[in-house]
Parts: structure tokens; sequence; C-alpha cells
């Protein structure tokens, strides 16, 4: 139910990127009202993670999870019957909401279900597997739709699939709870919701405004400062939502910080790559999808044996390797050109998802692991949340150092290609205050091809800077990892069999989860 719940969640993420301009060309949208579709869905999840592991763990996470499935799709649901992009993103912000309430449940839940370390990395290499594949159907699934149908349909696998869960969950899933003394913090979730929600929020708008803006500069501010009303509100918290000890283990502190940065390197480099093949190569989104596939499908198929294999190599030569190895990867990227074929592509990013196999599940399981039995939910949310915002800052950085970079080397390229200077001017000016999109509606006569020819090899020279930023960010998160990963040290079991006949005796609808519990 686990896996079932991490798909559910994930599956909008890739599914509606691949659809965005489908969706622009339906509803006549602007570039900013467009942008807010995948960021109604990743502003709820991100902000919301760590009060939905907190709620699991109080009232029992069996009841988070059905409600996550349903706001999934009852998101999925209004989506699909929206007539305006207003809806669109409310739609989206509703399935934001439920993958907040799946992700740090179905982990908690797997940890409560398998308390042993060494079969809990295999459950949750599973569960690894289940996420990369939701990533690595998305585009493919909304590239057949779209050539066959019209974009709402994209919604439309979401719906059933979260009905079935919560049918099988009523009957089939044991709910868990941790400690009873634990309640809800809500000056830290209202103080970390703001945070959250201000930073990505600055973020994105300062990438398509500027960071200068007022509404930007404001946005930063209250994050910072939500930032530090949390901490403080935390550190004096008898009940916090965040237990800020847990920092304390270097092993939790380097899986959540490789969580944010390697998924802001990797996030933003899968919206540049996208851009790459929709506006460089003009592929379809199907062309695209399979391409996007050579990444995913290889996390897909070591998710399982990566969790065996945590048993006998320590996460400390795992982590930063597959870091290594995807550095590597990226850094293979930056030859390519306009013309690269795709099989000069398909062993650089079949390569990059070699590395990042090797990241997700350890990544998880150690965070995981680094801390008592009775915090697997607050864990799991605090590393979830920290990957959502690099997640989410990921393509408004790394988007705005692509468009910048475009076009401070359009010029360039267009005087190469024969273009006289008026036309120059005319078409930089375009990119500059319409976006990259606008100059292939710009009306050039007979210098169009020219002039979109000299666009593609400005966007590649953003390409590649995009990639060796976002390689950059894997070592660092390698370095990381070399200096601070340990193997964790599991604690002990409950005394006995007590603690597994409670969480399988009947006519007990919960159980508590107690190991670790004492000071």
């Amino acid at each position: 139910m686990a896996c079932l719940g991490v798909f559910v969640a994930y599956l909008p993420v890739t599914t509606v990127s691949a659809s965005l301009p489908a969706i622009q060309r339906a509803l006549n949208t602007s570039t900013s009202q467009l942008s807010w579709v995948s960021d109604a869905f990743v502003l709820p999840m991100a902000a919301l993670i760590l009060t939905a592991g907190v709620v699991g763990d109080v009232h029992g996470r069996k009841r988070v999870f059905q409600a996550g499935l349903g706001f999934s799709g009852l998101g999925a649901l209004v989506a699909m019957c929206a007539q305006s992009i207003e809806i669109v993103w409310v739609g989206q912000a509703l399935a934001g909401l439920g993958s907040a309430a799946l992700l740090p449940t179905t982990l908690a839940l797997i940890s409560h279900a398998v308390p042993a370390p060494r079969e809990r990395g295999k459950a949750i290499g599973l569960w690894a597997t289940s996420l990369t594949a939701a990533l690595a159907v998305g585009p493919v699934i909304a590239g057949v739709i779209l050539d066959h149908f019209a974009w709402r349909w994209i919604y439309l696998l979401p719906i059933p699939v979260s009905l079935l869960a919560m049918a099988f969950a009523t009957r089939l899933l044991a709910d868990s709870r941790a400690q009873g003394a634990r309640r809800l913090d809500w000056p830290g979730q209202i103080t970390a919701a703001l945070a959250i929600t201000a930073l990505v929020y600055g973020i994105i708008e300062g990438g398509v405004a500027s960071f200068t803006d007022e509404k930007v500069m404001v946005a930063l501010s209250i994050a910072a400062g939500s930032a530090v009303a949390f901490v403080l509100v935390e550190r004096r918290s008898s009940s916090p939502m965040l237990n800020l000890t847990m920092f304390r283990s270097p092993a939790f502190t380097a899986t959540t910080l490789i969580a944010m940065i390697s998924f802001l390197g990797l996030i933003g480099f899968f919206f540049a790559l996208s851009l790459y093949f929709g506006t460089v190569q003009q592929l379809s989104t199907l062309q695209s999808g399979w391409r996007l596939l050579m990444v995913s499908m290889v996390p897909l198929l070591l998710g399982e044996p990566v969790g065996r294999l945590m048993d006998r190599v320590s996460p400390r030569v795992l982590i930063p390797g597959g870091l290594f190895v995807a550095a590597g990867a990226l850094l293979s990227l930056t030859t390519i050109d306009s013309d690269t074929s795709f099989g000069s592509l398909a062993w650089r990013l079949a390569l990059l998802g070699l590395g990042m196999a090797f990241v997700i599940t350890p990544m998880t399981a150690t965070a995981i692991s680094s801390v008592p039995l009775h915090q697997a939910g607050m864990a799991a949310a605090a590393n979830n949340a920290f990957r959502q915002v690099g997640g989410a800052l990921g393509p408004a950085i790394l988007g705005t150092l692509l468009s910048t970079k475009t076009v401070d080397a359009l010029p360039g390229h267009l005087t190469d290609a024969g273009l006289p200077p008026g036309t120059v001017r005319h078409v930089t000016a375009v990119a500059d205050t319409g976006g990259l999109s606008a100059v292939g509606n710009a009306d050039l006569g007979a210098d169009a091809p020219r002039a979109l020819g000299a666009l593609s090899e400005a966007f590649v020279d953003g390409l590649q800077l995009c990639l060796i930023v976002s390689a950059g960010l894997a070592l660092l998160a390698a370095v990381v990892g070399v200096f601070l990963l340990r193997r964790p040290q599991h604690p002990a079991p409950p005394s006995g069999d007590s603690a597994v006949r409670r969480r399988h005796a009947p006519r007990k609808p919960a159980t508590i989860d107690r190991a670790a519990a004492q000071p």
C-alpha cells in the first residue's frame, strides 16, 4: 500500500509537466500563468509535509494516508473538469495537499510494519522503485494521451487508482501512531508552512521577474523571519513538529542536506532538458518522454537490489559514489549540441540514472534509520520536505540561469548567422521581454530560419551552464556525504515480541510505536 501511495503522490509531477504546452494552447494562458500550474502543486506539498507527518503520528497514519489518496483523486477530478487556468490551479493545489499527506505517511507505515533495519532497507527499496516508476511513466503516459486526446485526460488515471487504493487500505492496512504523549504543534506548523511557502514563492517570482522586485524581497524576508521563528519555537516546544535534536545525528543531517541539494540540481536539470527537447530539437511530448525514460528506468530497475545491497555496503560509500557518477554524467552532457542524436544522449542519461539509483534508496533509508523508531514519521517528513524544497527551487534557479545566459549569448549567435544589426536588436528585445518562446512567434519573415537556429545555439549555451551548475551541486552533495555520513546506529527494538503482537492483535484499530521512547 505504501508503494501504491507514493506512486499516486509522484505521478502528477512529470505527467503534468510534460503536458504544460498543451494546457497553454488549450486555455490560452500566459507563461507566468502556466508556471503556476506546477507551482500550485509544489507549494502545498512542500509547505505541509511536516504537518502531515505530525498529524499521522498523532491521529493515525492510516487516516492521513487515506485522506492523502482522497485529496489526490479530488484534485485530479477538479483539474480534469477545469474550463479555466484558475481551476487547474485549484486542482493542482488539492493534489499537492494529497501528496503532502502521502509522502511521510508511506515511509512511516513501512517503518512501523518492518521494524528490522535489514528488511526495512529492502522495503524502502521497493518504495523508491515505485517513486521512480511514477516519474518514469509520467511523460510517456502524457505523450500517448496528448497524441490522441485532449490535455484534460492526463488527470484521469489518478482518480480510479486513488479510489482503489482507499478501498484496499480500509481492509488491509493496519493503523499506527507515535507516542501517545505527542500532540499537534500549531506554532511550529504555522511558522514552517509560512517559511517554506514564502521561500518557494519568492524564488519562483524572482526567476520570473527580478529578485529586486518589492514583492520578492518581502517574500524572502518573511521566509527568513519565519525560519528563525520556527527554530525558536521548536527549541521551546514540549512536543515539537520537527525535533531539532535529530540534527545531532550526522547521518540525518547529511541525508537531509543531500536530499535538498541533489534534488535542486536534478529537478532543475530535468526542467532545462525538457525545454531543450521541445525548443531546440522540436520533439513531441511522447518523443521527449521516451528520452527522459532513460534516466528514470535505471533507478526503477535497481531500486530493490540497491535496498538489499545496503546490508553489505555502507551508505557512506553508496550515496557519495552515486553522486560522483551523477556529476560525471551531467558533465558529459555539456558536449551536446542542437543536433545530438538520441543514441549519443541515451548512455549519458542512463549513467545519470545509475548514479541516482545509488542515492535515492540509501538516502531515504539512512534518514529513517538514524533516528529512534518512534520518530520515523518525523524523519520521513523532514527528509521529504527538504527534498521538495530543493525540487521546487531547482526549476526557478536553473530556469533563471538558463534564460539569462541564453539572452546574453543570443546577439553573438544572431550576428554569426549573418542577420543585420536591426534584426539582431529586435530578436534580442523580443527574447528579453517576452521570453524565449516569443521568438518563435515573432514575425521575422525570411530571417526566421536563421534566427531560430541562432536561438537554438544560444539555448545550448544556457543549457551547458545549467549542466555545470547541476554537476557542481551533485559534487557538493557528495562531499557532504563523505564527511557526515556514518552507518546509523539502529535503535534497539522493544524487548520481546510484545510490540509485534500488539501491532497485529485483533480488536485494536491502532498501535503505538514505543521503540526507543525513553530518553
